[in-house]
């Protein structure tokens, strides 16, 4: 059957080659449908974005385009905010021709304003493995709101892969019809069931929501996070809380934003699903960097869902009102190729199941 590929067919297309590795398998790194990608040892520092199109190899650019080569073994490098990096991972593929992939930045990397992108030789899209790719990885890395420090094996993104039959002959995703069947067998949301080419969220602004906080903004000057180092820095040192103020916030351009759902989700384990951002012409706002849900995700005890949608926020060129329970973005669904045998928050590695309004896991809990 097609769809997602689960934990044990990632496992298996390591062992068989298809997924190439310079160092072993590190714990965790398989998720129940995703693989974690690891920075290699070197940094590249480029002086603008790039894709290598059709005919060439990232390396050909490389060559042109860098001007600072930083080592990343031992304590590692600091990236800094505003610049551009290229780095080459410690992951490489040799895919069959059924399989494709897809990749996004993993939830801590997307709420701490790392902007990540997966670049492939002979690509001309980001993000995106081409069936059947035989080749490198590598990662840009841009910091926008802090400046970070990363290593050898530091996880920014992730990959997913799919059998390319299934993505050519069925678009890959779940229809409103077949989503609004899957809502009646297995609730996908706690409240109405807003559809619009995927399930519509909503942006929680209201002052009961959260204790009075609705969300949270990026300071401007701050020290650097060390992107490996779990639960050690304060919230106040790097972010302004932000209070309720009649449901409504107004987004200043540039400024980064951590505001959350008002729906909380539950993902079927059957499924797999990913965050899109609405039409742009609803409002002048990016959000959610990273999108991946693993199956399982929000799954309460009794069996309804549990967790919200955290956003990652930013205006575009103009200041912006938000007002609660606009909508924000929508979650599309895919099958899974089969059902993981550890679903999302059943491995031990599951930062954020349950989740309300939460920063990343950098961040000391209160």
């Amino acid at each position: 059957m097609g769809g997602v590929l689960s934990s044990r067919q990632i496992q298996a297309m390591a062992e068989a080659g298809q997924i190439r590795l310079a160092a072993p398998l590190a714990h965790g790194q398989i998720q129940p449908a995703s693989l974690d990608l690891r920075l290699g040892p070197k940094a590249y520092r480029v002086r603008a974005s790039f894709l290598p199109g059709k005919r060439r190899g990232v390396d050909e650019l490389l060559s042109a385009l860098k001007y600072d080569e930083m080592s990343l073994e031992g304590d590692g490098a600091v990236l800094e905010r505003g610049c551009f990096y290229v780095v080459p991972l410690l992951e490489s593929l040799a895919l069959g021709d059924a399989v494709l992939g897809a990749a996004n930045p993993k939830s801590s990397t997307g709420r701490l304003d790392i902007f990540t992108r997966l670049i492939t030789d002979r690509g001309d899209r980001f993000d995106e493995v081409a069936p059947g790719y035989h080749g490198p990885l590598y990662a840009e890395v841009s910091p926008r709101s802090f400046s970070v420090r990363v290593r050898t094996g530091s996880r920014l993104n992730q990959l997913r892969f799919r059998t390319y039959a299934q993505s050519e002959s069925q678009g890959g995703t779940l229809g409103d019809a077949a989503l609004a069947e899957l809502h009646r067998a297995s609730p996908l949301v706690d409240g109405p069931l807003n559809l619009r080419d995927g399930v519509v969220l909503r942006v929680a602004l209201d002052a009961d929501a959260f204790g009075g906080i609705i969300g949270y903004r990026a300071q401007k000057h701050t020290d650097v996070i060390d992107v490996d180092r779990i639960g050690a820095y304060h919230i106040d040192d790097y972010w302004e809380r932000l209070p309720a103020r009649d449901g409504r916030l107004i987004l200043d351009p540039g400024d980064f934003y951590i505001l959350a759902s008002h729906e909380r989700l539950a993902i079927p384990p059957d499924f797999a699903a990913e965050m899109a951002p609405m039409d742009a012409a609803i409002g002048e706002f990016r959000v959610h960097y990273a999108g991946f849900f693993d199956p399982g995700f929000g799954a309460g005890p009794d069996g309804r869902p549990g967790a919200r949608a955290v956003l990652e926020v930013r205006s575009r060129e103009v200041p912006f009102i938000l007002e609660d329970g606009q909508f924000i973005g929508r979650l599309v669904y895919e099958r899974m190729a089969e059902t993981p045998k550890a679903l999302y928050g059943q491995s031990g590695v599951s930062n954020y199941q349950g989740q309300g309004l939460k920063l990343s896991k950098h961040f000391m809990a209160e």
